[in-house]
């Protein structure tokens, strides 16, 4: 006899577990085998090539301070400050 003909033998509920078994032990293998082929991938990503085709700015270098204001300007910004401090107290 033959493993099928004991396999058709059993109870219905007995032949769905060892199918449901089955499923679970691929699908684990299959999650086993992916994230360890992840996990190389990822380990193997060359970082720098990455980082230096974006063209990012380097902003070590590339630093950038407070924009300058003509004297005239600044006057002006100090007056609308002082009217909206005095409009802040008015309310």
């Amino acid at each position: 006899m033959s493993f099928l003909d004991k396999l058709r033998r059993q109870p219905e509920y007995i032949r769905k577990l060892i199918l449901w078994a089955i499923i679970i032990i691929i699908g684990l293998g299959l999650l086993v085998w992916w994230i360890h082929s992840s996990y190389w991938k990822i380990k193997k990503f060359p970082k720098e090539e990455f980082i230096k085709g974006m063209n990012l700015p380097n902003l070590e270098e590339d630093k950038m301070g407070m924009p300058e204001i003509p004297e005239g300007e600044l006057e002006e910004l100090e007056k609308i400050g002082d009217e909206v401090k005095k409009a802040e107290e008015v309310e």
